[in-house]
């Protein structure tokens, strides 16, 4: 009888604990538990990207150099260019800019302010490859990330021989 009684007590304390615990697991008791997450500095991102340091030589030469105009394309858009394109666009711009180039991508529904362009209008497609290979470099303002950081400068070629390959999908 006197270990019946223990064991009450000692299954009484344990669902007691139990019942107290899950009053704060299931947040029926808001706990403020401190974040330090929300005292630290943050960025968004491509906002306030660092500076190229003075005096440092790119990796893959310079691709433009100020003041002289559009670049002049120096890959040939044969079959191998085109298909290289082809799977960079998939993987780097079709999200916004859709599979056929026409600015209707998964993410064109999201984007509020501006839409992404539509690559296969003329506007687009009377560009240089130069002027098309600089804006993929450099992006454009609050519109399109640049490009610089995530392809080489051969692939951004590519991708400017393989856009033009999207004019002919046009009627």
């Amino acid at each position: 009888m006197r270990l019946l009684r223990q064991l009450f007590f000692v299954f009484l304390a344990v669902g007691l604990l139990g019942g107290i615990l899950m009053l704060f697991a299931y947040d029926v008791i808001k706990v403020e538990w401190p974040s330090f997450m929300e005292i630290q500095p943050s960025f968004r991102p491509m906002e306030k990207p660092l500076p190229v340091p003075e005096r440092s030589i790119p990796v893959e030469g310079a691709v433009a150099i100020a003041g002289l105009g559009a670049p002049e394309n120096p890959v040939p858009a044969d079959e191998t260019s085109v298909a290289r394109g082809a799977q960079l666009f998939a993987i780097h711009c079709q999200m916004c800019h859709g599979p056929a180039g026409e600015g209707n991508g998964q993410i064109a529904p999201f984007l509020v302010n501006f839409k992404p362009a539509n690559l296969t209008l003329p506007i687009v497609q009377d560009k240089s490859d130069g002027a098309l290979f600089l804006t993929i470099t450099n992006g454009v303002k609050d519109r399109m990330p640049a490009l610089n950081e995530n392809l080489t400068v051969r692939e951004r070629w590519d991708v400017v021989n393989f856009i033009r390959t999207l004019k002919a999908a046009t009627p």
